[in-house]
């Protein structure tokens, strides 16, 4: 989203966010892009209202041709806030299995156009019965690190030649740090691993990790992952469900290899190259995958290079940026 509003002047578009805030939001409103707060809707009634209503006054001062809401309840938000007969362009990323069909629902009801970010997305709401959703992938939209490797590696007190796992994730139950940290145990030689994010499980997964005997730093959450990323080798991501992460994508344009469960689209980003797929809830798969890359270091440089010419080959930001363009103008 960041990425798109920021590049979207060189479109013709003039933007504006309606959020819940974090470290994204703040740096487009010190860039000059009007950002106007939401609370979260936490799937309440109340919640929802309060969202809508937050989301009316944002549309009312802003007056928008378009409106995208990201994901299924941010739909359902701007279908209340919206005037009769107007609806969202809904950008679905994606949901727990078992609520796909809840969520076709929703979003029959409440979106004018579904936009969703893989194929496998898009099949899954197909088989849902919604109306076959247009596809168009995640792009990466790079920044360039503020500090180089060894700088971040002082910074937390890792010496150069350690290897470093980064996950990239919310600390909330689709992610599955449980999964991970149950992998780490299985992780040969020394090595760290970084958790980056924030979230409700934390207390329960800092508990965890003090009977691994092995070396797990949390980060909490964070705005320098271009910087993480450089100091880190490699990065990994034990969803139970994903869309088509931006944290994988991310990590294969930094030239990180990835570790991740086989769900959403990962496997068809990682079949062109970039990393190694694993079944959800295997620690021993993912374990022995980690184990691959942190310590084989040709290994990780084919990997990587992989996927970087699949990046540069299948998630170029300008092609995501020219298929929202003729989709936002013919929705106007």
């Amino acid at each position: 989203m960041a990425g798109m509003v920021t590049r979207g002047e060189e479109y013709g578009w003039v933007s504006a966010v309606a959020c819940g805030g974090g470290f994204r939001a703040d740096a487009l409103a010190a860039g000059g892009t009007p950002v106007f707060p939401v609370p979260l809707a936490r799937r309440s009634k109340a919640g929802v209202l309060k969202a809508a209503w937050a989301t009316r006054r944002a549309i009312a001062r802003f007056r928008p041709d378009v409106v995208l809401a990201h994901n299924v309840g941010a739909s359902l938000v701007a279908r209340l806030a919206l005037a009769p007969g107007r609806r969202p362009l809904t950008v679905f990323h994606g949901v727990a299995d078992e609520d796909y069909p809840a969520a076709a629902r929703i979003l029959r009801r409440t979106s004018g156009q579904v936009v969703a970010v893989s194929e496998a997305a898009a099949d899954r709401l197909t088989a849902s019965g919604l109306r076959r959703p247009v596809v168009i992938r995640n792009a990466v939209f790079p920044g360039p690190p503020v500090f180089g490797r060894a700088e971040i590696r002082a910074s937390l007190g890792v010496p150069e030649r350690t290897p470093v796992a980064l996950c990239l994730a919310r600390l909330e139950p689709q992610k599955r740090h449980d999964v991970l940290l149950d992998a780490w145990a299985a992780v040969e030689g020394e090595a760290v691993l970084w958790l980056a994010g924030d979230g409700s499980l934390r207390a329960g997964l800092e508990r965890r990790a003090q009977a691994l005997g092995r070396r797990v730093e949390f980060l909490g959450t964070r705005a320098d992952v271009p910087d993480l990323l450089a100091a880190a080798d490699v990065t990994v991501l034990t969803s139970d469900w994903e869309g088509l992460p931006l944290a994988v994508l991310e990590s294969m344009a930094a030239g990180r290899p990835v570790v991740a469960t086989d769900v959403g689209g990962i496997g068809g980003v990682l079949a062109g190259g970039g990393g190694i797929v694993v079944p959800p809830a295997d620690p021993a798969a993912t374990a022995a995958a980690l184990n691959t890359l942190l310590f084989d270091a040709a290994a990780r440089e084919t990997v990587a290079a992989e996927g970087l010419r699949a990046i540069e080959r299948d998630y170029d930001p300008h092609t995501l940026m020219k298929s929202y363009d003729e989709l936002l103008r013919g929705a106007r």
